[in-house]
């Protein structure tokens, strides 16, 4: 049987996942709500997919929709950059996302990418989120990249979790645990750290919000035990209270003293265990141009 979808009609489901209602999105599209409603069940019947689940409260986006809406936007995207190549259209915004853990060298990565796009507009989207947060939106194909790490701690559960999603894992460096301290520190001098030598100050994590457990931790090493305890959500306020507090994180060590500044340095870990740093993909995805740009410059950093 053959099926045939319209580049309108996945414009329509998309307009209405962000928006969130049928009302709101025909007004955004210029269209009735009974022209909306039936183009949105149409596509659902044609491609035997239930997008939205729909309740007394209004609709939401269905667990197999948010799989079909990042297929949408991908669709839309690769459209787009036809319609750009062949139509010489210079008002078309290109758009690319990378959600990642907090690490200077993907920032980096993301800043050479754009320069090397060199066109006058795009729309892009760097996060720096939470681990489960990173695979949610690689899956949503919010991003079409996302870069975490996998140790022999949390990489049973992390690599079930990306086969859920259907992602795929490419590893791009073995990193050794690493101390991020102030230069200030008193044990800022030294070549090598121990957990003894740093039980007594403020040991600082990124939050992961509902899924705060040691398995998505962002720092190696979490489920050891630690009497200061400081969570924190951004990279600013984790250096400020490194600063500050004399307080240390555990990393990979790979610094960009022009993004973190000299007052921040890397100290070697003493204890056994590494981090493969990586990016994840969606399976069924080919990378896009933007990605391999991305891939290129991040490889330059590490």
């Amino acid at each position: 049987m053959e099926i045939s979808v319209t580049l309108q009609q996945l414009k329509y489901i998309i307009t209405v996942a962000e928006t969130g209602t049928i009302t709101e999105a025909a007004a955004k599209l210029f269209i009735s709500q009974p022209s909306l409603t039936n183009a949105v069940k149409e596509l659902e019947k044609e491609m035997n997919v239930t997008i939205f689940d729909r309740t007394n409260k209004g609709i939401s986006v269905s667990k197999e929709g948010e799989v079909f809406l990042g297929y949408a936007r991908q669709v839309l995207e690769q459209a787009a950059i036809l319609e750009d190549t062949y139509k010489s259209s210079n008002n078309r915004k290109q758009e690319f996302g990378v959600s990642t853990q907090h690490y200077s060298f993907a920032v980096n990565a993301f800043v050479d990418m754009i320069k090397q796009y060199g066109k006058e507009t795009y729309d892009f989207t760097i996060r720096e989120t939470q681990t489960y947060e990173i695979m949610e939106d690689v899956a949503a194909m919010k991003s079409e990249i996302g870069i975490l790490y996998i140790n022999d701690f949390n990489s049973t559960i992390i690599k079930k979790a990306l086969k859920s999603h259907d992602l795929e894992f490419h590893e791009l460096l073995v990193a050794r645990p690493h101390v991020f301290i102030s230069s200030r520190h008193p044990l800022a001098d030294k070549k090598e750290i121990t957990f003894k030598e740093l039980e007594d100050y403020p040991y600082l994590s990124f939050e992961q919000g509902e899924h705060n457990s040691f398995y998505y931790s962002e720092e190696i090493f979490s489920m050891e035990e630690k009497k200061k305890n400081i969570r924190v959500r951004d990279r600013a306020t984790l250096f400020n209270l490194l600063i500050g507090l004399n307080g240390y994180t555990v990393c990979s060590g790979v610094i960009d003293r022009e993004l973190n500044g000299s007052d921040i340095i890397a100290v070697p870990l003493k204890g056994e265990g590494s981090m493969h740093i990586g990016y994840i993909m969606h399976k069924k995805i080919v990378p896009s141009r933007l990605a391999a740009i991305y891939l290129e410059a991040l490889k330059r950093y590490i």
